[in-house]
């Protein structure tokens, strides 16, 4: 399987890996980050012994993006951009998804207690 099948056909899965690995530790860090006339607010996992990143952005307009990232055997980084559908918006924790529109709002990360963002 390609990784654009994989995050084509089972971003739902890739969507409840990364919420599940972010909650799960003590403090979620939800970064701010821009790109030319974009902005957006993001939290990602990385699997070192893979080379591998997947991440969440929202940008303005309640548009979520999952992104999948990894490294090709000539060390050149790739990423694939899929939208969220509306049912893949609802894994989220609306918890989560409320800090991540204060950190795109303020254009400002913030690490927070995973206890506070499950629903």
């Amino acid at each position: 399987m390609t990784y654009e099948e994989l995050v084509k056909n089972h971003s739902g899965e890739l969507i409840e890996k990364l919420v599940t690995e972010v909650i799960s530790k003590d403090v979620a860090d939800i970064r701010f980050e821009f790109e030319d006339d974009d902005q957006w607010s993001m939290i990602s996992m990385h699997i070192y012994e893979e080379d591998k990143e997947i991440s969440l952005r929202l940008h303005a307009n309640d548009q979520y993006d999952l992104c999948f990232g990894y490294y090709d055997d000539k060390d050149d980084f790739f990423e694939i951009i899929q939208p969220l559908t509306p049912e893949e918006k609802n894994i989220l924790p609306k918890r989560l998804q409320k800090v991540m529109e204060k950190v795109l709002a303020n254009e400002q990360g913030m690490r927070i207690p995973c206890k506070l963002l499950s629903n």
